[in-house]
């Protein structure tokens, strides 16, 4: 298990572990949870970050009331972390937490309908369906704050993190015209709060994200293969529908359209047939960028293959020169995270380092990774701006928060009399308190057909 190692495992070692290449195969696919399991799991992690990391995020930010409105089939990004995997969620949706104050526990409430499975307490009367309403969802929600008198109230808006921006115009309006003009004073914006319960993971999550990757990797391993590659018949499109028939086959959740795409050729097939052919031919560099969702994890991941012409049988030096140099800048990359730089900060220290060590040129386009693909964490870089991202890259590093190495480095392949061939990389890491760490590994070498 990813904690247990943590723990057992000097530094120096762990590191060699966590960074030793992938190799799945067929037969040793990870284990895919089944529905119920996945339904069981995803509600114990989200008992476990209610009860340990919504305390300290509140109290850290200062916030002692955190409401989050949102409406059916339009939840706001928070709230679908908070609630059961499978929880059917109709109409109005409320969720209040309340901090009563040290040594007290924090009060989670919902006002809505919703079987929230003992995350959250109920505390709207089912007498509401009446059509006396005895009290409406709304007043209910007044009442809580009039009763409990909050003096920060935060509520989710934000002009720099999307996933912290779910609270809607009109709903908005609803909140404020219910709760009154002297509670309305005092709400704020739960950016903070938002982005630190978003990029946290406990260390039991850990080892989840982790498995969630090695699915991510040995389903691209698995397309990159023979098995499924004939040179001279198979498509980028075939590798993409295949790629996508079996995460759906697993019941996994797609993170994006997955992209497969040949992005070098030998120069003598390039004669025959242009980089707009899409059937894949010996002497092909292939690149995949892919991820998949699982147990409510993102994954974003971007590997290499090479196809062997007649007569190779090994890829030729100058790709594999390519490939060690992307894997020196991934280390340069993961050796200047440090808690409390920001995005921009760390931008400017890796493609400082990465000079300095012979890199010539490194491009750097790395974000967050977790519960959503692109949020809420640091931004480092954009592959059209390598100096300053503005306020996304403004935000800090924290500890227990997952990231793409996502980079390109850029070298010459003598073999093929190219002067600059661009070499794309992209896997997914940890930064912890002891250091950062690949999930899964990370690709050393080409995934090669022959």
């Amino acid at each position: 298990m990813f904690k247990s190692q943590m723990k057992t495992i000097p530094l120096l070692l762990l590191f060699a572990v966590l960074v030793m290449p992938q190799t799945h195969g067929a037969q040793d696919f990870p284990t895919v949870m089944k529905i119920r399991d996945r339904a069981a799991t995803v509600d114990r992690i989200t008992l476990m970050r209610l009860e340990q990391l919504l305390p300290r995020i509140m109290r850290e930010t200062g916030i002692d009331m955190w409401i989050l409105p949102c409406n059916e089939d339009n939840y706001d990004p928070v709230f679908k972390t908070m609630i059961p995997y499978d929880a059917w969620c109709p109409i109005t949706q409320i969720l209040v937490f309340y901090d009563p104050g040290p040594g007290k526990p924090i009060e989670r409430l919902n006002v809505s309908r919703t079987n929230m499975k003992g995350l959250h307490e109920k505390v709207w009367d089912s007498r509401a369906w009446d059509l006396e309403k005895k009290e409406s969802q709304w007043d209910c929600l007044a009442r809580i704050v009039k009763e409990r008198n909050p003096q920060r109230i935060g509520i989710n808006e934000s002009d720099v993190i999307w996933a912290a921006d779910g609270l809607t115009v009109s709903l908005k309006k609803k909140l404020v015209k219910s709760i009154g003009s002297q509670f309305s004073e005092r709400l704020e914006s739960a950016e903070p709060a938002s982005t630190l319960w978003l990029e946290t993971l406990l260390d039991e999550e850990l080892d989840l994200f982790d498995t969630a990757v090695a699915i991510s990797h040995a389903l691209i391993a698995e397309t990159f293969s023979n098995s499924i590659i004939t040179p001279g018949v198979t498509t980028t499109e075939d590798l993409h529908f295949h790629y996508r028939q079996r995460f759906a086959d697993l019941g996994l959740g797609m993170a994006f359209r997955p992209h497969f795409s040949v992005i070098g050729r030998h120069p003598e097939v390039l004669e025959t047939y242009p980089m707009t052919d899409k059937i894949i031919r010996r002497g092909d560099v292939l690149h995949c960028d892919v991820g998949i969702i699982y147990l409510r994890y993102n994954t974003d991941t971007q590997e290499m293959a090479y196809v062997l012409r007649r007569g190779e049988t090994e890829v030729p030096e100058g790709l594999k020169a390519g490939f060690a140099e992307g894997n020196r800048l991934q280390d340069v990359f993961c050796g200047e995270f440090k808690e409390g730089l920001t995005g921009n900060q760390m931008l400017n220290n890796i493609l400082t380092t990465a000079k300095q060590k012979g890199i010539k040129i490194p491009k750097i386009y790395s974000h967050s990774l977790g519960y959503y693909l692109h949020e809420p964490g640091p931004l480092i870089g954009l592959p059209w701006e390598q100096k300053d991202t503005g306020p996304r890259g403004e935000v800090k590093l924290v500890p227990n928060s997952c990231f793409t190495v996502e980079l390109s480095v850029t070298r010459p392949v003598p073999e093929w009399g190219l002067d600059a061939f661009r070499f794309r990389f992209e896997q997914d890491i940890v930064f912890t308190k002891t250091g950062v760490y690949f999930l899964d590994g990370r690709q050393t070498e080409f995934h090669v057909i022959k």
